[in-house]
């Protein structure tokens, strides 16, 4: 496939590593020369310095034989004239673009992106993407990840295990034994710094970082088997006013519920902001890391703080000053990843990258075959991949034990229909199931051989 990324940031990067580590032929256009020469030197990508929506600077960068235009760049319109100019010049099939301003994303707005209007198949938004992972985060609080699948009946959870876990030193395969009703599957354990996923006869050790899927009406009981407690959240206290900030706040007044929310920014005039799109949340103005003002928000009573300006290292102590004062639960929004290994140390208790959380969405929408749901776990390490199963995929109507799935890839769940179930070696895939798998990312591309679907399908 022939791909073009505008945008050598962050997110134009880890899509550019991904799709060049699957062997796609991909260009990388950015006005920085600076980002272009990274990008091409460290990656197997070609690179174009310019203005992503020129049509010559596109030309330059293979558009009259491209299959596919991701416009990721700092500016809503640059990426939505991009797209445009990739329609009406040069006929690109697929035209994905990352947009962050709330009036562009209103639904009742959605006739923009037609065909003969502006030409966007799918519309990425990183504000909407993290509000949403903050909030799984803060429903789930004893998680450091979470992701849902299978229209909200399967979830995969991050579980630190604890010294006083029940199955710690357990062989895997005696999880099965000691609980057979439980419909919940280890899929990847982080241990030392190395993700890897499990065998049957592997252990679990105090300190390790486990993936689990499990269904969602087994959530309660899996999160107990593995030493955890489900609390509650009735309080929260949001640190930064900004766009994902707001975007969380009106969430939860949208959704209605219990979950009452606070801000504090420093920003008086985003502060104003703020105050003026939201009914019933209170805004305050002032510094997060400040003693005084976080007592006035009630921290101490306050069941979470989400830490979410533009500056990780804020983030970091804010996080850090909410629990010295009380509050039990801290989660840092961090787009560095290096600074992740100093999370447990400061005590910090989860985090969201948006990056990755951005890389996902994208991700979804270009994998080959009937992909549904794609999460990238970790620095773009492994991928959790829901998918349908078509009648001319290699793995259709085969037992799970007879599909030769590489050594990184397990199988989460089983959609049959309506039922979605534990799968297990006996199992057998059918045509229209909706299978969902744990790879790591060196097998990603023969995951989607398996998936894919025949050219006589067609």
């Amino acid at each position: 496939m022939k791909v073009i990324i505008c945008g050598a940031g962050q997110v134009g990067w880890q899509i550019a590593r991904h799709l060049a580590g699957e062997k796609n032929y991909v260009t990388v256009v950015d006005q920085n020369a600076d980002l272009i020469r990274r990008a091409t030197d460290a990656l197997d990508v070609q690179g174009v310095a310019g203005f992503a929506s020129y049509p010559d600077v596109l030309d330059r960068a293979g558009a009259r034989d491209a299959d596919m235009i991701i416009a990721a760049t700092y500016s809503d319109e640059v990426n939505m004239v991009t797209c445009q100019v990739a329609h009406s010049v040069f006929g690109i099939p697929r035209k994905i673009a990352r947009l962050r301003a709330r009036s562009y994303l209103d639904a009742i707005y959605s006739d923009l992106y037609r065909t003969d209007h502006l030409p966007i198949d799918v519309i990425i938004s990183p504000e909407r993407e993290v509000a949403e992972a903050a909030l799984r985060r803060i429903a789930n609080p004893e998680a450091f990840d979470t992701a849902f699948f299978m229209e909200g009946r399967a979830q995969l959870l991050g579980l630190t295990l604890d010294a006083d876990c029940p199955v710690v030193n357990t062989p895997l395969r005696q999880l099965t034994d000691l609980f057979s009703t439980l419909r919940a599957v280890v899929v990847g354990i982080r241990r030392a710094g190395r993700l890897f996923a499990p065998e049957a006869g592997d252990q679990l050790y105090v300190g390790d970082d486990c993936y689990i899927i499990a269904l969602t009406e087994d959530i309660p009981r899996t999160m107990e088997i593995f030493g955890k407690k489900t609390r509650k959240q009735e309080r929260l206290l949001i640190i930064g006013g900004g766009n994902v900030g707001l975007t969380v706040a009106r969430t939860l007044e949208d959704r209605g519920g219990r979950l009452r929310a606070k801000i504090i920014e420093k920003d008086r005039r985003v502060a104003e902001r703020a105050a003026d799109a939201l009914e019933r949340t209170i805004v305050l103005n002032g510094d997060g890391l400040d003693v005084a003002l976080l007592a006035e928000a009630n921290v101490d009573r306050t069941d979470a703080v989400l830490c979410v300006t533009d500056d990780d290292k804020v983030n970091m102590l804010a996080a850090v000053r909410a629990k010295a004062e009380g509050c039990p639960l801290a989660i840092a929004l961090v787009n560095d990843p290096t600074l992740v290994p100093l999370m447990a140390p400061l005590g910090i208790d989860a985090w969201i990258n948006p990056r990755a959380t951005t890389v996902s969405s994208i991700l979804r929408h270009i994998r080959h075959g009937r992909v549904k749901g794609v999460y990238s776990i970790g620095d773009a390490e492994a991928e959790v991949i829901e998918a349908e199963v078509l009648s001319t995929s290699p793995i259709s109507g085969q037992r799970i034990r007879d599909i030769e799935f590489p050594e990184g890839v397990l199988v989460g769940a089983l959609r049959k229909g309506k039922t979605v179930v534990k799968a297990t070696g006996e199992t057998r895939v059918d045509d229209g199931d909706s299978i969902l798998l744990f790879s790591m990312a060196k097998d990603v591309p023969e995951v989607e051989r398996l998936l894919q679907v025949s050219i006589d399908y067609f």
